[in-house]
């Protein structure tokens, strides 16, 4: 406390004093509020011999590790699924089938068949269109015949069916709980194999 009332009387009397010497009304004692900073810490001088070894020793770490997958890179990791059994690759010889010579016939009619089935395919297709718009026209023009007859009748008719394809699902929303089933407590043994 009186700390804080000697610094309240101070702007006081260095306004008395400044009256005294000058005109003007100023403060010449000002207070500033206190910043909790720490002192800086004095930096320790390192030898530099010390320092370029460390980073030689950090850059060595960085160049092997590097390396190290590098090396680990071109390596893929083994699927077992995917490996061939070992007497497979021994009877591999025994295996190999060379593949029969084509004579010019076949390779003709091979694609003389192909052409074939390609126009067929096509002559199908361009049919299932002419049907699809000949229905749509059928159907347009009774519409349009019993738009004229009955307007109600119309409206009627381009409602959407409900019982179109009937469908009712009935039941329990969620499944009911298994007797005597013992939850497992969430641990397990991994025994996946780690490849590094």
């Amino acid at each position: 406390m009186l700390k804080i009332t000697f610094l309240s009387r101070l702007p006081q009397l260095a306004v008395g004093c400044s009256r005294s010497l000058h005109t003007s009304n100023n403060l010449l004692f000002r207070c500033t509020p206190v910043l909790c900073a720490e002192p800086l810490k004095k930096k320790k001088k390192l030898d530099p011999q010390i320092i370029k070894q460390r980073e030689e020793r950090r850059r060595k770490k960085l160049e092997k590790q590097i390396r190290r997958l590098e090396k680990n890179a071109r390596q893929l990791k083994p699927i077992e699924e995917l490996e061939v059994p070992m007497e497979l690759i021994d009877e591999q010889s025994k295996r190999k089938r060379d593949n029969p010579k084509t004579t010019p016939q076949v390779v003709e009619s091979r694609a003389l068949l192909e052409k074939q089935w390609s126009k067929y395919k096509m002559e199908e297709k361009l049919n299932d269109y002419q049907l699809y718009d000949r229905l749509v026209a059928a159907q347009t023009k009774a519409l349009n015949e019993l738009k004229l007859e009955s307007e109600e009748l119309y409206q009627k008719a381009i409602q959407v069916d409900q019982e179109l394809v009937p469908y009712r699902a009935s039941g329990p929303v969620s499944t009911p709980p298994i007797k005597d089933y013992e939850q497992p407590d969430g641990e397990y043994i991994d025994v996946s194999r780690k490849w590094e």
